[in-house]
């Protein structure tokens, strides 16, 4: 049984074996089995793990609940939850070919990723859109916090009735020695339902939504990236800008990442479709634990792409998993922006520059000599102003 393709056939490889046969050509030595036991395992703790930790960052953070960090929530979650349902319980399945987890489980275990495929991609779809108007129409109003959430229930209402024929149409069959969880499609002679399926979920959850990252990527990293910034320039428009291509470039490795590592596994189960004499061989059984992996392995990578291309979710790993230092990742995690901290910095110094004038008033010359030790060459003034426009 594999995560999202579970067609008729009964072993868990997805290779076409007579269901009423008993015999299992894909047994393992025990070796392999405890290899690929560690690399599922430590690839499950990982995911899990590190997505829940983005959700914590993301719902603890009142200043991190942004439009983008509402849909990598939505993303975290789908991950996580395929990571924790549905690996662990597959590679068993996989290795053993039979399944333990009965009728209702079936179902649930044929219905649920394809769901959680389907949120995780086009998540990541309604990332880079809101990229998209927020770059190339930067007028037009933003999607509010309200709006996303109607999307994200848009977003898994649409998952849900296309996963619901794999959960109607999953059953469980007792063979001699073991028990199988299949897709019992129905048998039509002028249609096969299980190929046109099975193109249409290969279409839906990976090439349109990639065909329209790709698209808005492509327009978005030219208008950012085309010209170099002015030099005259606002220190408050540089901020933006690159704060803008951290993002960006931290989504589309993410969307990089997400292709590379399902583009296999759609490619298998295409052949399978198309080719089931190539999945008759022994060696296939390896192949699909390699696949399956790659694939399932997408959900952990996100959390490590946040930690090394953006410094706030940097900080929340650090506040989460290093409790020597929690004071500084805290103070990264309020956002407060460059600008943010230099307008307070030139406060605190206004502030001083007040204390040291009004200190020094009862003598003309000391006030002149209080002046100038706050104000001289070596402590320039941060806005360029005098001492009353500080306090302003």
């Amino acid at each position: 049984m594999d995560p999202l393709y579970n067609g008729t056939d009964c072993n868990g490889t997805g290779v076409s074996v007579n269901c009423s046969d008993g015999f299992n050509q894909f047994v393992q030595p025990l070796w392999q089995i405890t290899l690929w036991a560690v690399a599922y395992c430590s690839m499950v703790a990982v995911s899990v793990v590190g997505n829940v930790v983005v959700i914590w960052i993301i719902l603890a953070h009142k200043r991190m609940r942004t439009v983008t960090n509402y849909f990598l929530v939505n993303l975290a979650f789908a991950e996580a939850a395929m990571s924790a349902f549905n690996t662990v319980i597959n590679f068993a399945y996989a290795v053993h070919n039979e399944w333990y987890f009965g009728v209702v489980y079936c179902r649930f275990h044929n219905f649920f990723p394809i769901a959680a495929i389907f949120a995780s991609i086009y998540s990541m779809t309604a990332i880079a859109l809101d990229r998209y108007m927020a770059i190339i129409h930067p007028l037009q109003q933003r999607l509010s916090s309200t709006e996303t959430r109607v999307v994200i229930a848009v977003i898994w209402m649409l998952a849900l009735l296309l996963a619901f024929p794999q959960y109607y149409y999953s059953s469980t069959a007792l063979l001699p020695g073991r028990t199988v969880c299949y897709i019992d499609w129905p048998d039509y002679t002028s249609v096969d339902c299980k190929k046109i399926y099975y193109v249409c979920v290969t279409l839906l959850i990976y090439f349109l939504p990639l065909c329209i990252m790709g698209c808005a990527y492509t327009t978005v990293g030219i208008t950012l990236w085309a010209s170099e910034i002015p030099g005259d320039s606002s220190e408050h428009y540089k901020e933006q800008l690159i704060a803008k291509r951290k993002v960006v470039k931290m989504m589309i490795v993410v969307v990089c990442t997400f292709a590379v590592c399902w583009l296999p596994y759609h490619i298998y189960f295409l052949l399978h479709q198309f080719f089931p004499d190539l999945f008759e061989q022994r060696y296939i059984q390896q192949v699909y634990l390699a696949v399956m992996w790659l694939a399932m392995s997408s959900t952990m990578y996100n959390p490590i792409i946040y930690y090394c291309l953006n410094s706030r979710f940097r900080a929340g790993f650090q506040q989460a998993f290093c409790w020597c230092a929690p004071t500084v990742a805290k103070e990264e995690l309020e956002l407060k922006s460059p600008r943010y901290l230099q307008t307070q910095a030139s406060m605190y110094k206004a502030s001083r520059v007040e204390t040291v004038v009004s200190t020094a008033a009862p003598s003309c010359n000391g006030a002149k000599e209080g002046k100038a030790a706050v104000l001289g060459p070596s402590h320039p003034e941060p806005l360029g102003g005098d001492v009353q426009q500080l306090r302003l």
